[in-house]
């Protein structure tokens, strides 16, 4: 595919790393609840391959998704990997035999983090490291994340990880991380319904750093998931494609990294580039966030 089917391309800001801004998340290769493997472990070799194979060159992942299932099936699938492949890991969690998600932000903790992600995916360096502020799964809570930031700082001054960003965070907490260090991307949640963070894209969009969404189709109420599916229907295409379609059109410097595991979702999210929406398409679009479900009396 060329650079206009995945939607074009963007330079992390202060960096040599270019990247298509249709990218893959690798989240959905383990098994249910993100624990453990997945059903079909030739299915998510298969995937990742395709992806290179189709020019995809931005992959997200994280050592304690499994834990540790991703990152071996990128290794096993990608190592070596291809030149202008950029791999972006995150900390900030760890996940214990009961499932369930903890906290793991002390100073040993985030170094024991980059060095999982070194040994799991054969790097000596990692290219991009998110630190994952552990909020309700899709809020943000406001706080100092100065202690953490520091230490990722000096994990970079020692050459583990070239490069920092954020996750499920606040403006307030990017505004106080870069005042410590460069950050070069953000991922928040963020979609059509849900526009809590359109101000921070548009800061984010003057400093040229990237925003990266993640649950394209999350928390959705009945009537806007209705509304997308009409849209999807007219235009024929799925809603999921159509989601991802406004992001592309939402801010040159939103970055997309749809999961999924299943080749055919995953060629229908690619494909998501190629849609063409609209000034109208667009206008209906952006009404999705100001729609309520009406209360029956």
């Amino acid at each position: 595919m060329n650079d206009a089917t995945l939607g074009g391309r963007f330079t992390f800001p202060g960096t040599s790393l270019t990247v298509h801004r249709l990218g893959y998340g690798a989240m959905q290769l383990t098994g249910p609840g993100i624990y453990g493997p997945p059903k079909d472990p030739d299915a998510a070799v298969a995937i990742l391959r395709e992806a290179i194979a189709a020019g995809v060159d931005h992959i997200d992942t994280a050592a304690f998704y499994g834990p540790h299932v991703t990152n071996q099936f990128i290794r096993q699938a990608l190592h070596p990997y291809p030149p202008g492949l950029v791999l972006v890991t995150k900390l900030g969690a760890r996940r214990p035999a009961d499932k369930s998600w903890q906290r793991a932000v002390s100073p040993q903790e985030l170094a024991e983090g980059v060095h999982d992600n070194l040994h799991q995916l054969g790097l000596d360096a990692l290219d991009i490291v998110n630190y994952r502020a552990m909020g309700a799964i899709h809020s943000p809570a406001e706080g100092s994340i100065a202690e953490q930031v520091l230490v990722l700082a000096e994990l970079q001054r020692q050459g583990l990880i070239r490069h920092i960003g954020l996750s499920n965070v606040t403006a307030a907490q990017v505004a106080e991380a870069q005042t410590i260090v460069k950050i070069v991307c953000v991922q928040n949640h963020y979609n059509l319904a849900h526009r809590e963070d359109d101000a921070l894209i548009e800061s984010l969009a003057r400093q040229g750093i990237a925003y990266v969404p993640f649950f394209p189709l999350g928390g959705f109420t009945p009537l806007q998931s209705s509304t997308l599916s009409t849209v999807a229907e007219r235009l024929g295409a799925t809603p999921m494609q159509v989601a991802l379609a406004w992001l592309l059109h939402r801010s040159p410097n939103i970055l997309l990294i749809p999961g999924t595991s299943s080749l055919a979702h995953f060629r229908e999210n690619l494909a998501a580039a190629e849609l063409v929406l609209s000034p109208e398409t667009l206008v209906e679009l952006e009404g999705i966030a100001g729609e309520v479900v009406p209360v029956k009396h």
